[in-house]
């Protein structure tokens, strides 16, 4: 009788050299036939930590990274390109664009900063959030459906008010099947997961979907758990906007802003 391990799951497989089918763990949130932005949003770092592994030596690192959203995503193959927008030896620009059934679906630009020793300055003042051991688990499905949800493991804050929470958040499913991913392109894979955490309506009334995500970093994140510290606030004309700031186990790493369009639903 032959034993070993089982696979591991994936929110991605490889179909070409920058193609990728996401398989049901990247399944979205509001509708069943569309992929949550949040694995996505990994495996474009994934696709630029690729295009800058053919240059050893490089000590360029991610420093701000913001997606578009343009339009919802099929639950399909897509196919990433990587480009210089503006080259250089301390800061570069990168354009990422997912293509998925012909059209763009997502551009993201990165700028890249040299990384250099400024710890003797290191300083913020955010305080850390409460330890993932420290905080309850969430069922995030309780409360959203989809693949992605359903891969997730959440722990969270007793909400207080509506609109704020701290949380944690870790899945043990791998970025693209069969390949490494760095410690940044895991990591945000689960940063886009904010706007369901933080809950300011129920989401059976109304829609807030994000249509982008912007992540500025003062240092490199680690894993294997994403934290949050969440402020999600509705405007009255339409428009709200979902704040992180974003923490390892180590302390703050950054931030994160996504803007939302909030609309009530059609019975």
């Amino acid at each position: 009788m032959t034993t070993g391990t089982a696979p591991r799951e994936s929110y991605y497989q490889r179909t070409g050299e920058n193609r990728y089918k996401p398989t049901a763990h990247a399944g979205g949130a509001w509708h069943a036939d569309e992929q949550h932005f949040s694995p996505l949003a990994g495996l474009v770092v994934h696709a630029i930590d690729r295009h800058l592994a053919g240059r050893p030596g490089d000590s360029l690192a991610i420093g701000r990274i913001s997606y578009d959203i343009l339009g919802q995503i099929a639950l399909d193959e897509c196919e990433i390109t990587v480009e210089v927008i503006r080259p250089g030896r301390t800061i570069e620009l990168l354009e990422a664009v997912v293509v998925t059934g012909g059209r763009p679906v997502v551009r993201a630009r990165a700028w890249l900063l040299t990384q250099l020793d400024s710890s003797a300055v290191a300083d913020t003042p955010h305080e850390r959030i409460p330890a993932p051991g420290a905080l309850p688990a969430w069922p995030m499905h309780e409360e959203w459906s989809g693949g992605f949800i359903s891969s997730v493991e959440v722990r969270r804050t007793a909400p207080v008010r509506r609109g704020r929470a701290q949380a944690w958040i870790s899945s043990a499913v791998d970025l693209v099947a069969g390949e490494p991913s760095s410690p940044l392109a895991s990591y945000l894979a689960l940063v886009d997961a904010a706007n369901g955490i933080a809950i300011q309506q129920d989401p059976t009334e109304w829609m807030f979907p994000n249509l982008d995500l912007t992540v500025h970093l003062h240092r490199p994140p680690t894993g294997p758990w994403t934290g949050l510290d969440i402020t999600a606030t509705f405007g009255p004309s339409g428009q709200g906007i979902t704040s992180s700031v974003l923490h390892d186990l180590d302390g703050p790493v950054g931030h994160a802003e996504q803007i939302l369009t909030v609309r009530p639903l059609t019975r």
